[in-house]
């Protein structure tokens, strides 16, 4: 939790609760069903929960945000956002049914009240959204096609309503397309970490 307070400090007394909870709770899910990679669950604050919180040194959500979380896997970003945000309202989805099963259990746990979460493929959600985050669920040009046409118009933050994406490495390729458009961040520039040196929040406004 120390890493959390160094780049958080502001975490309310319920907030800490559930963070703090956050790395039991994975532990103990994980060898059950596999979340996460064995190697990470004991890097869980630093590579899952920190790396999603990235989000947060981009865009701070205003109360009533709507976010969907494509692919989420175990939850991220999407839980540790929705702990960080408890006034924003997060939808996280993913096809496979045990992860999604996994989500459910750890909210609930947490008692994380603003977090739907749904077995489903980002292609068939209906609804529109603020914002949709995910973290390197495929190749962003795939992932563009997959969501451009679920996000609301009216933007009401300080960032325009779009895609937030948690992706690492040499994007050159796969941004081309969008390269007049997109803001790319380095989360290098607000962690020290050296697991963060390749890593960036992809900005598409939509």
């Amino acid at each position: 939790m120390k890493i959390i307070q160094k780049y958080f400090p502001e975490l309310t007394e319920k907030q800490y609760e559930q963070f703090t909870s956050l790395k039991e709770l994975y532990r103990e899910w994980n060898e059950k069903i596999n979340v996460i990679s064995r190697k990470d669950i004991e890097e869980l604050y630093e590579r899952h929960i920190l790396h999603s919180l990235a989000i947060a040194k981009i865009i701070q959500f205003k109360d009533n945000t709507t976010i969907l979380d494509v692919g989420t896997g175990g939850g991220f970003p999407g839980i540790p956002l929705a702990i960080l945000f408890p006034n924003c309202k997060f939808h996280l989805v993913d096809s496979i049914g045990k992860k999604i099963s996994v989500v459910k259990e750890i909210a609930k746990a947490i008692d994380l009240t603003n977090v739907e979460a749904e077995q489903n493929r980002a292609e068939k959600i209906k609804d529109n959204y603020d914002f949709i985050v995910s973290r390197a669920v495929t190749a962003f040009p795939t992932f563009y096609n997959w969501v451009r046409n679920k996000v609301n118009k009216n933007s009401f933050n300080d960032l325009n309503n779009g895609i937030l994406y948690l992706k690492g490495g040499d994007l050159s390729d796969e941004l081309q397309k969008f390269k007049s458009r997109i803001t790319s961040y380095n989360i290098s520039e607000y962690y020290t970490e050296s697991f963060f040196e390749t890593k960036k929040v992809i900005y598409l406004p939509i």
